[in-house]
């Protein structure tokens, strides 16, 4: 890199860490977003109940499939020009969104969106770690990425039902083309272009498609049960057929890829795997806990789309606040205590949600377990960001920073799968012996929350035990030795 090169590359390092940020923060809030709109979407369009949570995981099934693709992508074609590109799909992909006239268009648009949030998710995270020197700069610029990640998917909420109420739930999408494409003119102008030059320009294509579509075929299995029964042959072929397309993914990526999306090896990383791992209960428990409240809060309480928004800015304020404490206390304590400590604050507040009640108040049922489980994610998704990235090489950046995102999204995606079909089938049986359809409802979601609080306490007990406790100093010290040996 020439000396002219490293002085812009330095004078726009604030500029880089807001245009990864925004970015990080636009695509995890397109997660979350439609919740709120939810009601209008299935009465402009028509859907039906067990349809409808495809607005959410159609986005969430493709954004995890071509994850570890689009971090690959980043390290071998260019940090920049990659994510660029994805900002300008997952613009007028949210174009397409808005336009949508039919239940198969708005799909297809939010599967576009995912891809293109594949893209720039693990582009931006990788810009980071490449960007910033690793230490304290890098802790501080991936612990406010990370913050993001955590604000964003309660800020969807928040934004979804101010746009809904104020205009139309079109609006949820619309709202991504002007952000996604200045943001797309701002990177070419101050991100500078840093590739892996050395490896061979090879793309796993059937990786990511095994993956995308194992993925997609569990989690329509599990969808189609509430409907079918969980004992039925389709349900189980689905399911199998699923699990074997998961399992072809990880074959090629042991043996036959010449260049895997998901090299295995990286699984000997014990602080990489636990994290991940991590971030996997923290999706399947965050992502479903974020739709079933807004369901709650406007199926049963009766809010408006603006007022259930609102409901949320108390859960983004709080994460916001502590994700940025997290920040800053990460370096010195390392990531497992404040794992520990984010992941039973999640659980605690979950398991609080239990005894929601048909008649009840956001005062006295909804405000202190949602901010529980706010400090609890900012304490959680920081130190569980840092330890997944933390001594990886710059030439995997990519794929590190895919696999955290990766992570995410699996647990999200069949997480949300797993108790929507599970509360859709409570509420049927309570409907069938006469509760009214508030009460059923609420019993639904009691269950789903019951079992999001199991998972947060799952990841609680992996931090524990599958993290070294070590300050970020010393992994970094440790990771450095190891290179070296």
């Amino acid at each position: 890199m020439q000396p002219e090169t490293t002085r812009d590359h330095h004078r726009h390092l604030k500029i880089v860490l807001i245009l990864a940020c925004l970015a990080q923060f636009m695509v995890v809030l397109d997660v979350s977003v439609v919740n709120v709109a939810l009601p209008a979407i299935r009465g402009a369009l028509h859907f039906s109940e067990q349809d409808l949570q495809w607005v959410v995981n159609a986005y969430t099934v493709t954004f995890a499939g071509f994850l570890l693709l689009g971090g690959r992508a980043a390290d071998l074609l260019g940090r920049r020009r990659v994510f660029a590109a994805g900002l300008v799909l997952f613009a007028l992909a949210s174009l397409a969104g808005g336009l949508a006239t039919s239940q198969p268009l708005l799909i297809a648009a939010r599967a576009a969106q995912g891809l293109g949030g594949a893209i720039v998710a693990p582009a931006s995270l990788s810009i980071l770690t490449t960007s910033f020197e690793e230490g304290a700069a890098r802790n501080r610029a991936v612990g406010i990425w990370g913050a993001m990640g955590g604000a964003g998917g309660a800020a969807g909420v928040l934004l979804g039902g101010i746009l809904t109420d104020l205009l139309s739930w079109r609006w949820i999408l619309f709202i991504n083309v002007p952000i996604g494409l200045l943001a797309a003119t701002f990177a070419h102008r101050y991100i500078v272009e840093t590739r892996d030059a050395t490896q061979q320009r090879s793309f796993d294509l059937a990786g990511a498609i095994s993956a995308t579509l194992g993925l997609s075929v569990l989690v329509l299995g599990i969808v189609r049960s509430d409907v079918t029964g969980w004992g039925s042959a389709s349900t189980l072929g689905l399911i199998a057929a699923g699990a074997a397309l998961l399992a072809l993914f990880l074959a090629i990526e042991g043996r036959i890829a010449r260049s895997p999306l998901m090299p295995l090896r990286i699984y000997a990383s014990r602080t990489l795997s636990a994290a991940n791992m991590v971030v996997l209960l923290i999706g399947s428990a965050v992502f479903a806990m974020w739709f079933f409240l807004s369901l709650y809060l406007q199926q049963v309480l009766g809010y408006s789309p603006l007022r259930a928004g609102l409901a949320f800015l108390p859960m983004t304020l709080c994460i916001v606040a502590c994700s940025t404490l997290a920040s800053r206390v990460v370096t010195r304590v390392g990531p497992k205590p404040m794992l520990v400590t984010g992941m039973t604050l999640q659980a605690i507040g979950l398991i609080l949600f239990t005894h929601l009640s048909p008649d009840g108040t956001y005062l006295g049922d909804v405000l202190l377990p949602s901010l529980l489980i706010a400090i609890g994610i900012g304490f959680s998704f920081v130190p569980v960001t840092l330890a997944a990235v933390a001594g990886v090489a710059s030439e995997e950046a990519g794929l590190a920073s895919g696999l955290v995102n990766t992570s995410r999204f699996v647990g999200g995606a069949i997480g949300l799968a797993i108790l929507a079909a599970l509360a859709t089938a409570r509420t049927n049986v309570d409907v069938h012996h006469g509760l009214a359809a508030h009460a059923a409802l609420t019993g639904g979601f009691e269950l789903a929350f019951g079992i999001a609080a199991a998972f947060s306490a799952a990841g609680a007990l992996i931090a524990l035990v599958g993290l070294p406790r070590v300050s970020m100093r010393g992994m970094r010290r440790r990771s450095v030795l190891t290179e070296s040996a």
